[in-house]
């Protein structure tokens, strides 16, 4: 059987997610606060709700893009909330990025009305929602995961099983701390190549090139543990390769910066901690920097 989907706060992550719901068998229901925003939906077929009640009363599969706990909470549990009219065996998947201790609380009282809940954060912002290319971590019961499966899959191509609730949202705040910590890495590359006289325009054109073809940051994840490598494991002479590439270009960006007069203490964390991280242990050019002394 095929569940009708409730999608409730059609926003700037919303709206693309739920068009992408318009054409799929079950129908849909929206909700948002804005009347306005609700009229691109009724015209294409769409019933409307004025409430999260209301949309629950219609719909048994409802996902919710609002913009932080408190508003999730209302959307849920408030007066007008999805709780009071959900149907037994309903599946309340929340898009937000909200805390993980939040998401385990509305479980609990999700629970205690028959109703599954589950974490869905999504990675790709609104242009991988429009093209119906965003992954979605879920963490819940593998009944609420096959469930919600199908209409994800109607804004999302990868869509992961991280664990119960709030799994999903520990995986996106993870995928997040790399994602924000890349950009401040971005800035310090940034002013290291003005400072140098480039163009910063253009090396954010290579940037992005060269990401899309060796995977970025993502490149390097492929362990399933972040243990130390040990002797004779396939992956200690590519990521002992890698980290020695490294520690190379980061010490010569570093030398850079110096001559310069730039501070790259991004650079300063990703030497000490490349080959550590990558579980090769420290290569040459970082313990010559560590003990001052000659490479191994």
């Amino acid at each position: 059987m095929t569940d009708r989907v409730g999608f409730i706060g059609l926003g700037n992550m919303g709206a693309p997610m739920a068009k992408r719901l318009l054409d799929r068998p079950g129908g849909l229901t929206v909700c948002d606060m804005r009347p306005e925003v609700v009229v691109t939906y009724t015209d294409a077929g769409a019933n409307a709700a004025d409430t999260p009640a209301a949309v629950a009363e219609q719909a048994e599969v409802i996902s919710i893009a609002v913009v932080d706990d408190a508003q999730v909470r209302g959307v849920v549990d408030g007066p007008d909330g999805i709780l009071r009219t959900a149907k037994p065996g309903s599946v309340i998947a929340v898009h937000s990025t909200i805390s993980d201790a939040t998401a385990e609380e509305l479980a609990g009282i999700c629970a205690s009305h028959d109703v599954e809940f589950v974490d869905a954060p999504v990675s790709g912002g609104a242009p991988g929602a429009n093209r119906g290319v965003l992954a979605v971590m879920v963490g819940g019961t593998e009944t609420a995961f096959q469930r919600v499966r199908e209409p994800f899959g109607a804004f999302a191509d990868l869509i992961v099983h991280a664990g119960p609730v709030g799994a999903g949202t520990r995986m996106k705040l993870a995928r997040n701390l790399l994602h924000f910590a890349a950009f401040t890495a971005a800035t310090e590359a940034q002013r290291l190549a003005e400072a140098a006289g480039l163009d910063i325009a253009a090396l954010g054109k290579v940037v992005r090139h060269s990401d899309a073809v060796t995977g970025g940051a993502g490149a390097i994840m492929l362990r399933d543990t972040t243990a130390a490598i040990e002797e004779g494991d396939f992956w200690l002479p590519i990521l002992s390769h890698a980290r020695d590439l490294g520690e190379k270009d980061l010490s010569l960006a570093m030398e850079l910066g110096e001559r310069l007069g730039v501070a790259l203490p991004f650079a300063e964390l990703a030497i000490d901690g490349l080959g550590i991280g990558l579980g090769v242990g420290t290569g040459p050019i970082a313990t010559k920097k560590r003990t001052g002394g000659s490479p191994a």
